[in-house]
């Protein structure tokens, strides 16, 4: 990360881009707290957005999909607890109506807001509860978009632990990032909840180069259990107020604080005590690096050596072994390394043992592997398999 990126997030409060204000407000999706967020831009923008491949995407999905083929979006706005999927045709006409609420109290053009849903599958909103606190914020207006980055990413919560926010810059503009999601998470194309909010000036085509290259090299590069959810969405919003920008550098900025992210939602995945990492090394290419690097991150048996502190690096072998269409993989030619201990082919002495339970001890594990094939590279991002895992998911809608 270079100086330009980085921001003191210790000074303050993280604060909005020129140009981009927020609202939060309790719906009634869960019991207390707020579970409805909104962000827009005072002026007109340019976006780009990318979403979940599953078959059974939820109407938000589904919706926002065809307002951010426009790449003119201008406001995101979250309901919190509640996915709003397998709902037939009473769960698109609500998404329908919750995004035409908003376009009103924002005062934009309905196909300029993208909305997003996240929560317990299968169950419709409760739209009564909803269309009352909609009322109410109409009333208001504006002046109740007071709320700040981190009031947004606690109203975006489920099963989350803790907000998630990160904050960069590039010359004057200025990028912010809110996400949520720590289950259900195994991206294919896009991620959980994530939003980037920039006052700086760029064409939709940029834009959307920056966050697909940004997407495929961290949000995809994150598994927290192997399943991708239903309702993933990721967008970037650029409203220019800062003026223009260099496109490489934003790109890399952007690149860092989705980066930053993705850390934050990987160690906070459910029932997680570590962040997981792995690195593949002299790849054939970048697909089968991070291809290897996700079978060892997904591996239950690995994440659960992890948990444990137990260096058991023959399960990374398996995880590796198992991808039985990489037939170019030697097994005399790869080397494994737990932090900065190489475990595979060079057997660690007894007096080893110690360091290598340090090391995984840790609250950041580091598995290393290289397979002496080419010159590839790719890391990947996850965490360890606890029994509060299993808390979590076996009483979720109980």
């Amino acid at each position: 990360m270079t100086h330009e990126h980085a921001l003191d997030q210790d000074s303050g409060p993280v604060a909005w881009p020129i140009g981009f204000r927020a609202y939060t407000g309790h719906g009634g999706l869960r019991e207390y707290g707020d579970d409805i967020s909104i962000v827009v831009s005072d002026r007109p923008a340019t976006s780009a957005a990318m979403f979940t491949q599953s078959l059974f995407a939820g109407p938000a999905v589904v919706l926002s999909r065809a307002h951010a083929s426009g790449r003119n979006l201008r406001a995101v706005t979250t309901l919190a607890q509640n996915a709003n999927v397998a709902t037939g045709r009473r769960g698109e006409e609500n998404a329908a109506e919750v995004v035409r609420r908003v376009a009103g109290i924002a005062r934009i053009p309905a196909d300029e807001v993208l909305i997003g849903s996240t929560g317990v599958i299968g169950r419709p909103l409760p739209m009564g509860t909803i269309r009352a606190h909609f009322d109410e914020a109409a009333e208001r207006g504006l002046a109740a978009f007071v709320a700040g980055p981190l009031d947004v990413a606690r109203a975006m919560m489920t099963t989350d632990t803790r907000p998630k926010t990160a904050v960069r810059a590039v010359g004057q503009a200025r990028i912010v990032g809110v996400a949520k999601g720590v289950g259900m998470l195994e991206p294919n194309m896009a991620t959980m909840l994530a939003y980037v909010f920039t006052d700086a000036d760029l064409s939709p085509t940029d834009l959307d180069s920056a966050l697909r290259e940004a997407v495929n090299r961290t949000f995809n590069c994150l598994s927290v259990d192997t399943d991708t959810s239903t309702s993933d969405t990721v967008a970037v919003i650029a409203n220019g107020a800062a003026g223009p920008v260099d496109p490489a550098k934003f790109s890399e900025a952007l690149a860092d604080l989705c980066l930053d992210l993705t850390r934050q939602l990987a160690s906070d995945g459910e029932g997680a005590t570590k962040l997981l990492r792995v690195t593949v090394a002299q790849a054939g290419d970048y697909g089968q690096a991070k291809r290897i690097a996700k079978s060892v991150v997904n591996s239950p048996l690995v994440k659960t050596a992890v948990h444990g502190a137990d260096p058991n690096w023959g399960r990374v072998l398996m995880a590796i072994g198992k991808n039985i269409d990489d037939t170019d993989i030697v097994p005399g030619n790869v080397t494994v390394r737990f932090g900065d201990i190489e475990v595979y082919p060079e057997k660690p002495e007894a007096d080893t043992l110690d360091k290598l339970v340090a090391i995984m001890r840790r609250d950041e594990v580091d598995i290393v592997i290289t397979l002496g094939i080419g010159q590839a590279e790719a890391t990947v991002y996850g965490c360890d398999l606890s029994a509060g895992y299993i808390r979590i998911n076996a009483d979720y809608t109980t």
